[in-house]
């Protein structure tokens, strides 16, 4: 096999959840080498770091992301996908330690004050981690000044904010107010089940985001 085969079944072990050689999903790809195996492969043929990421990694990812948004998939098939993308970062990390591998910018998020439903939450951050970020997750129940405090020092930063309920998504308007009083540059992109384009206007954010795809879109759109 060679390098363009190597990353393209590797990219194809990620988009459709092959973890590693033992994992019995997907049936068809039963006792066929995972994300694991293909990747220590890559690196030991030589194949520089960023380009597995960009190459192979971050486009099945992008896939996995559209085939979501246009429901051809569902919850489960994107948690399968990520965790054989997260199988493929661990091979990867020392190189994002090192900086010979650079992240596209820092994605930070969290669901806000008051609601502790995170599936949506870590939908979008394991897709944007996928893309090429390095995410750090607050989880639930995040208050504006731990956003703020996440914030702290990193000015390319963008923050998340998610919500479930009608009676939590009110707390957006004061977290965005309090992030852009804090740090006017930084910007802020909102997302969950009873937020629209409309509501993003009436808090002040900088994004509204539909589905995990719709975040990456606009992060693409900033990225460094």
């Amino acid at each position: 096999m060679n390098e363009e085969e190597l990353l393209l079944k590797l990219s194809e072990c990620v988009e459709l959840g092959k973890v590693n050689k033992t994992s019995p999903y997907p049936p068809a790809m039963k006792d066929l080498d995972g994300a694991d195996e293909l990747t220590k492969q890559a690196l030991d043929m030589g194949i520089r770091p960023s380009r597995i990421l960009n190459d192979s990694l971050i486009k099945a990812m992008e896939r996995v992301g559209q085939k979501y948004s246009e429901k051809k998939i569902f919850v489960p098939q994107m948690l399968v996908s990520a965790k054989a993308m997260n199988t493929a970062m661990a091979h990867l990390k020392p190189f994002f330690q090192s900086g010979e591998v650079k992240r596209k910018g820092r994605f930070i998020i969290g669901t806000v004050a008051g609601d502790l439903h995170d599936i949506g939450k870590n939908l979008v951050a394991m897709i944007v981690e996928g893309a090429g970020w390095e995410v750090i997750d607050l989880g639930v129940d995040v208050t504006a000044e731990k956003f703020i405090k996440a914030a702290e020092g990193k000015d390319n930063a963008v923050i998340g904010l998610s919500a479930l309920l009608t009676t939590t998504m009110v707390n957006m308007k004061s977290i965005v107010q309090g992030i852009k009083d804090k740090y006017p540059g930084i910007k802020v992109i909102i997302g969950g089940a009873p937020v629209n384009e409309s509501f993003r206007h009436e808090v002040g954010a900088d994004a509204y985001a539909r589905d995990p795809q719709g975040a990456v879109s606009y992060l693409n759109t900033i990225a460094a």
